[in-house]
């Protein structure tokens, strides 16, 4: 039988982590995490890192293995978990990926683009117009030279507009028209398996989400990291949210608010760019057993074939 990779994903909150287990647990295998914050050893609350009992229960892959010091992008997950499953399909014939990044998961079932290394003088030079303009003015013109970027990307992420736009100058092109069309080859075969619930229903989970991330201690992890606040992986809802709180520009009240807003708001993104993907097959997080027998179905076809 072909190796599978399966993939579990869905919206910020919606109850990935107890059904991943549950089907590691069927699979007799490994989970690999596809958060692209978990990665960071710094940030284990507000990025939602699986209790230690659950840890204990399954082999977990890709979680707190970095610094928010260390270097790191889609392309390098995309060379890591390939070279992961390699090893991993020595011993399993199917293997579990499980989280909400998208570009992450991209990465891994259809590849990132072959781009160009981007001139370190026209970097450099985006940068000072960013530090002395500020973000709205490139935000503008990525508008005008990439309307189909500028409808996708992050426009509060400089580092994501930056980019566009150093692809642009070097190019010529739009970076959107150099983004991969058709997928790698894999030698596996990849299964992706969505979870969704009722929007009020996920609201719900999101903003109680949050209130125990608070309770769990993430305005003290916050503050720990602070003085790194402007790393890239900082740039995340629930940090820099308590940095403005720090800062004094609004109460730790709002700062809660304003989290449980934002990760609502993040859900809506991932739902919409999982929503163009025609492969998902969609449950809802109770339905395990429908879960599980859709896997043992899609095994069984692949043994047939």
């Amino acid at each position: 039988m072909k190796n599978t990779l399966f993939v579990l994903l869905g919206p910020t909150g919606v109850g990935k982590t107890d059904l991943s287990i549950e089907i590691a647990k069927h699979l007799h295998t490994e989970i690999i995490s596809c958060d692209s914050r978990q990665l960071y050893r710094e940030i284990r609350i507000g990025t939602a890192v699986p209790e230690e009992k659950y840890l204990q229960q399954v082999p977990h892959h890709m979680i707190q293995n970095l610094s928010v010091e260390d270097e790191y992008n889609a392309g390098k997950f995309e060379y890591d978990v390939l070279n992961l499953l390699d090893k991993l399909f020595q011993n399993h014939q199917t293997v579990l990926m499980t989280g909400g990044s998208m570009l992450y998961i991209d990465a891994v079932c259809k590849g990132i683009d072959d781009l160009p290394t981007v001139d370190k003088e026209l970097r450099q030079k985006l940068l000072d117009r960013f530090e002395n303009e500020g973000l709205e003015p490139l935000r503008t013109e990525l508008k005008k030279l990439d309307p189909d970027y500028y409808e996708q990307v992050d426009l509060k992420n400089p580092k994501r507009i930056l980019h566009a736009l150093e692809i642009y100058y070097m190019t010529g092109k739009p970076y959107s028209s150099l983004r991969r069309e058709e997928a790698k080859k894999r030698h596996f075969d990849i299964i992706k398996i969505g979870l969704n619930r009722d929007r009020t229903e996920l609201y719900d989970q999101i903003n109680r989400r949050v209130e125990l991330m608070i309770e769990e201690g993430l305005v003290e992890e916050a503050r720990g990291v602070y003085y790194k606040r402007h790393l890239n992986p900082l740039n995340t809802v629930g940090y820099k949210e308590l940095f403005a709180h720090f800062d004094g520009d609004f109460t730790l009240e709002h700062a809660i608010e304003r989290i449980q807003a934002n990760s609502r708001k993040y859900a809506r993104k991932q739902l919409t760019w999982f929503r163009r993907d025609k492969n998902i097959r969609w449950f809802h997080p109770d339905e395990k057993e429908k879960v599980l027998q859709y896997i043992d179905e899609q095994l069984s076809q692949n043994e047939k074939a």
